[in-house]
């Protein structure tokens, strides 16, 4: 009995943090503000205790995750409102390179050394600091690069060579499965698509891992690979 209990308060805990967390947006938790990162983890913890404690009522728990999950959603509001408030909570962006410059008081005042720093540029392609024009400590915690003109890859506008424009290629099938309202996007239909995938050799949707078109009216299908 109690480990059904517990099964039931975990799920019903897990269905309201879940809620409280897509109540916070699409980031990655690398890319959390300060106060986001503190909701996440006080939420985090306010879920284990009644799971732990059976005798505890599982709204000692609700209860929190709902306030704190309501005070995000204030801050966040209040946030994209007023600047000063954003800067207060999440701190600015600082520049800690400046025309290849290690700007040492800076990562002193941040507490950030240099291990990190190279870490992070290395990570972002570049391992000398003289290729980099400025190098932007995000509020995330994230690092931005800003390479000097000389230390850039070479694009088709440097070379003055003409592109075509790509956009995106619309997934037609996934995993087996047709995606109905990307073929309506594409102004296409299923007896089409049929007979592309007869083309390629192929007899059974399910046996198509993805298939994509791109806006040059090509499509890729990749097969399932088969299973030992």
């Amino acid at each position: 009995m109690t480990g059904a209990f517990v099964a039931v308060r975990t799920v019903i805990l897990y269905f309201i943090i879940l809620v409280a967390m897509r109540l916070m947006g699409k980031r990655q938790m690398v890319q959390l503000q300060p106060y986001e990162l503190v909701t996440a983890i006080m939420i985090a913890e306010l879920a284990v205790l009644p799971i732990g404690n059976v005798n505890m009522p599982l709204t000692h728990a609700i209860y929190p995750i709902a306030l704190l999950g309501v005070l995000e959603f204030l801050i966040s509001t209040i946030s994209l409102k007023s600047e000063k408030v954003r800067t207060w909570i999440a701190g600015r962006p600082t520049i800690i390179i400046e025309n290849g410059h290690i700007r040492e008081n800076v990562l002193r005042a941040l507490r950030y050394n240099l291990d990190e720093l190279m870490g992070q540029l290395r990570n972002s392609g570049y391992s000398d600091v003289n290729d980099i024009e400025f190098a932007v400590l995000e509020t995330s915690g994230e690092i931005s690069v800003i390479p000097r003109s000389q230390s850039r890859p070479v694009t088709p506008k440097d070379l003055n060579i003409p592109t075509e424009y790509e956009g995106l290629t619309v997934p037609l099938i996934l995993d087996g499965v047709i995606k109905y309202e990307n073929l309506e996007l594409c102004g296409l239909s299923y007896s089409w698509l049929a007979v592309k995938i007869k083309e390629n050799g192929l007899q059974d949707v399910k046996d198509i891992f993805y298939a994509g078109i791109n806006t040059k009216g090509q499509l890729h299908i990749q097969p399932k690979e088969a299973r030992k």
